[in-house]
């Protein structure tokens, strides 16, 4: 199999585009009322889920179907749950804080844990920079509240520097890619599966992630506030088959790889490494992940990220599931 160093990227860019708009368009399911519509990005847990329609029969039982839409990063994804366009999605740390912050309509369902490996602010191998201190007065690039937006953060923060030091390049995944290879910015703040796209296709080394002493958060299961408080029900089936997908996956990896890379289009090898490297395993919203979501909230207001100090646990909403 052959594979382009940009057509994942791209691909994945334009399809998010036109699905991000379809909700809005006249082409959108004409009765919402009794369909789970699930926002999702590639690689996620989620997107096991879609690929083995292992939701199916357990919500057509409730009266449900499902719609799925496909997002290039987390923070359009909860623009788009703030908008009403979606009930049900999966992010990395960063997205829900940022929406907290601006007023977005969200609630914290589950959580999961994240391989200390799944995430890296990067540099071409022939790049001088060696350590995340060379980053000063770099441009790095990243998306804008998205899971790398901590990392980066949180390492210049170890580093000694503050987020002033850099000059940010705000870009999606696609974007951020050509200008990483074309040498437009220093660094780049990544996460998988892009970033075991990059680590196939290109000579790139990892100056930061979190096996560099930098405390790791969770990801999280997030839900529009009136679905959750209308469906509980729903959403225990959906993070039930995620946890059993979890415990599934752990035990067949390359079953699971071949699903996922058929699912996403994306080579298996490529697949296979990125979910070598990852933890898996559903989590309530308790105290101690809440604790750790709150230190990531704090540090992006001591880094003035964002624009007010907020309290997580305010939007937490937990979700009983079975494994």
């Amino acid at each position: 199999m052959t594979f382009s160093r940009r057509s994942f990227l791209r691909g994945a860019q334009a399809a998010a585009v036109a699905a991000f708009a379809a909700p809005f368009s006249g082409a959108a399911h004409a009765d919402t009322s009794r369909t789970l519509r699930i926002g999702y990005q590639k690689g996620t847990p989620l997107t096991l889920l879609k690929a083995q329609r292992s939701l199916d029969k357990p919500l057509a039982a409730r009266g449900f179907d499902i719609a799925w839409t496909e997002f290039p990063a987390g923070p359009p994804l909860l623009e788009a749950m703030n908008a009403g366009s979606i009930d049900l999605g999966y992010t990395g740390s960063p997205p829900p804080i940022f929406a907290q912050a601006a007023g977005s309509r969200i609630v914290y369902l589950a959580a999961e844990p994240a391989g200390p490996h799944n995430e890296a602010i990067i540099v071409l191998d022939g790049s001088p920079l060696k350590s995340v201190a060379d980053l000063k007065g770099r441009t790095v690039a990243f998306a804008r509240g998205s899971s790398s937006n901590y990392l980066i953060v949180a390492a210049l923060e170890k580093a000694g520097l503050t987020y002033a030091d850099i000059k940010p390049a705000f870009l999606s995944p696609a974007d951020a890619r050509a200008a990483f290879e074309g040498g437009k910015v220093d660094a780049w703040g990544i996460w998988d599966p892009y970033l075991a796209v990059v680590q196939q296709t290109l000579d790139v080394r990892t100056i930061a992630d979190y096996a560099s002493g930098i405390v790791q958060p969770y990801s999280f299961f997030l839900g529009a506030p009136d679905f959750a408080k209308a469906h509980p029900e729903v959403l225990s089936d959906v993070l039930s088959q995620v946890a059993r997908g979890d415990a599934w996956t752990t035990s067949h990896r390359g079953d699971a790889a071949q699903l996922i890379a058929r699912e996403i289009r994306v080579p298996q090898p490529i697949v296979e490494r990125y979910l070598a490297r990852s933890t898996f395993g559903l989590l309530p919203v308790n105290s101690t992940v809440l604790g750790a979501q709150q230190r990531v909230a704090d540090t992006f207001r001591r880094a003035n990220v964002i624009p007010r100090a907020i309290q997580v646990a305010d939007i937490a909403h937990p979700v009983s599931f079975t494994r």
